[in-house]
C-alpha cells in the first residue's frame, strides 16, 4: 500500500486525524508530502498498527493519563485541566510544569475528586490541598 492510502486509512479512523497527537498528525503529514525518513518510515507503520489496533495517544511528556491536542487543550484522564501552547509544551519548563499538573491531579483525586482547570490552576492552594482542610 502506498503511503498516501496509508495516511488516508489512518485519517478516516482517527476522526480526520483529531484524535491524533500533533506529533502523530505531522508525522502523517510528512508521509502524504513524502518527506519521511528512514525512522520516520518506520514511525509510520508503526503509527499504522497503533491505530489498527484502537489507537492510543501517547501520554505528555510520558506522564501516564495526561494528553494534549491540537489546540493545546492539556487532558488528565480525559478531562480537560490546563492550556499549553507549542513549542514551549515540549521544553524542560513545559515538562516541569506538566509533571507538576500530573502531582496535582493526583491528589484531587485522592481526595475523591475530579480535576479541572478550576482546581488544578486557579484555584489551587497548595496549603489547603497538603492540609486536607
Amino acid at each position: 500500500m502506498k503511503p498516501i492510502d496509508t495516511a488516508i486509512e489512518i485519517l478516516q479512523k482517527t476522526q480526520d486525524g483529531n484524535d491524533l497527537t500533533p506529533e502523530h498528525l505531522s508525522l502523517v503529514q510528512s508521509a502524504v508530502n513524502g518527506r519521511l525518513s528512514e525512522a520516520g518510515e518506520v514511525a509510520f507503520y508503526e503509527l499504522e498498527q497503533n491505530v489498527e489496533n484502537g489507537y492510543k495517544k501517547p501520554w505528555l511528556h510520558g506522564i501516564e493519563h495526561l494528553t494534549r491536542d491540537h489546540e493545546g487543550y492539556v487532558y488528565w484522564k480525559g478531562q480537560h485541566v490546563e492550556h499549553y501552547d507549542a513549542p514551549w509544551v515540549y521544553s524542560q519548563e513545559g515538562k516541569e510544569q506538566a509533571e507538576e499538573v500530573a502531582r496535582r491531579c493526583q491528589i484531587i483525586e485522592a481526595r475523591g475528586e475530579t480535576p479541572t482547570t478550576l482546581s488544578v490552576i486557579w484555584r489551587w492552594d497548595e496549603r489547603k490541598m497538603n492540609n486536607g482542610t
